[in-house]
């Protein structure tokens, strides 16, 4: 199968390109990205061009730089060609974003992230047998995919739980030693 992974900065995609290297079964991978579409962009064009990313409904994914794209190369044997047989790029505005979760509640009755919605439709893009990484809960976004759907999102009870929490801050210094006392006192 083909994995779409929507990606940012590309952390998930390179360890898929590791497993697959080290004989999971894959098909390849797609760089299911938002408007921040710097790999994507170097798969169709051959340049890459890292640049300040643009805010989006996908936030998470709002790179414009992403860090594992030598580690990608690297796995390719530094061979963008290489690359490019394994992996496509698929871009997806918010524009998108929003008709892909209307449409997924519409048709399924599916509440969706902006991360998984762009997943989803890469993977209608991309037209291979496959699956594709669910990211987020939409309780993360609830007045993006609120206003989307016109449907209140359920708030899954340990994240009521977390969010009823108490912040709390603990000043240690930049010594290993006193991190490591730090962490085996809890």
């Amino acid at each position: 199968p083909v994995v779409v992974v929507p990606s940012g900065n590309y952390g998930n995609l390179s360890a898929g390109m590791l497993a697959r290297r080290m004989g999971l079964p894959l098909g390849g991978f797609v760089a299911a990205s938002n408007a921040n579409d710097v790999v994507p962009e170097f798969l169709r064009t051959g340049d890459y061009r890292p640049r300040p990313s643009v805010r989006t409904l996908a936030n998470a994914m709002d790179v414009g730089a992403p860090s594992n794209f030598e580690r990608m190369m690297w796995l390719c044997g530094g061979d963008a060609d290489a690359l490019r047989g394994e992996l496509q790029g698929f871009r997806c505005d918010d524009a998108m974003i929003r008709r892909t979760i209307d449409g997924l509640y519409r048709n399924y009755g599916y509440l969706s992230d902006p991360h998984s919605a762009v997943g989803y439709a890469a993977s209608v893009a991309c037209g291979r047998p496959g699956f594709y990484l669910s990211t987020a809960h939409p309780a993360k976004f609830l007045d993006t995919v609120e206003s989307i759907t016109g449907r209140p999102v359920e708030i899954p009870q340990r994240l009521q739980e977390f969010v009823k929490g108490e912040k709390r801050t603990v000043a240690l210094g930049a010594e290993f030693e006193a991190f490591k006392e730090y962490l085996l006192s809890r």
